[in-house]
């Protein structure tokens, strides 16, 4: 396909496809011509993990690079694949001021996470967004006890569980980079929005009344 089709199926201008062309996001056309090149479904799927990284995951160019770069790379495994857009989506946290608090709570979270055997990298940004939690509910006066946590730490492990066993080592590299997105953004919010609706259930059941009010 040409140029201008290969825009119309993603979505994108063919100013923005140039522009990964040149920045090395998209393989290069087949040439043929001068100025003329086809385009076919891999560039298709590859414009549209793009486009799901920049527009789901937020992420800029730079990341997106180091992602695209480990998927192309065949030396690289499936696990550090996708750790690298793991640990691209972040969330990433800047330091807490209180220097000794912060090195505490940063300590915290790696005894939890060797009680716990959690095979889980030094760099994760996700250790300091823990980090972080724990600070913030220690200064509202609620301790870290590892029988708090158990219920979300079940959680998070079966729901782990359940996302890493839908993929193979024998399924496309994109196809499981798209899932971890997927997994990764979209479905928190889904997790996010359904123990809110939960907590309200069990509110209810608990301390409320048998009568339903309908928004």
């Amino acid at each position: 396909m040409r140029i201008s089709e290969l825009s119309d199926r993603s979505g994108l201008t063919v100013q923005t496809i140039k522009f990964y062309l040149r920045e090395g996001l998209l393989p290069k056309g087949t040439a043929t011509a001068t100025t003329r090149a086809d385009y076919d479904d891999r560039h298709l799927k590859r414009l549209r993990l793009i486009r799901a990284l920049r527009e789901v995951g937020d992420l800029p160019i730079a990341a997106i690079t180091r992602i695209v770069a480990a998927l192309d790379d065949d030396k690289i495994g499936l696990h550090e694949l996708l750790r690298t857009a793991q640990h691209a989506l972040g969330p990433h946290v800047p330091p807490n001021a209180d220097g000794a608090a912060w090195r505490a709570a940063q300590e915290d979270v790696d005894s939890l996470l060797a009680e716990l055997g959690w095979r889980v990298s030094p760099l994760a940004p996700a250790r300091d967004l823990l980090a972080q939690t724990f600070l913030a509910l220690r200064g509202l006066g609620f301790p870290i006890v590892l029988t708090e946590l158990r219920p979300y730490i079940d959680a998070a492990a079966a729901i782990s569980a359940h996302e890493t066993g839908r993929l193979s080592e024998d399924a496309p590299r994109e196809r499981a980079l798209l899932g971890t997105l997927v997994t990764s953004v979209l479905y928190e919010q889904v997790l996010l929005a359904l123990h809110r609706l939960a907590q309200e259930d069990a509110s209810a059941r608990r301390f409320g009344d048998d009568t339903m009010v309908d928004a």
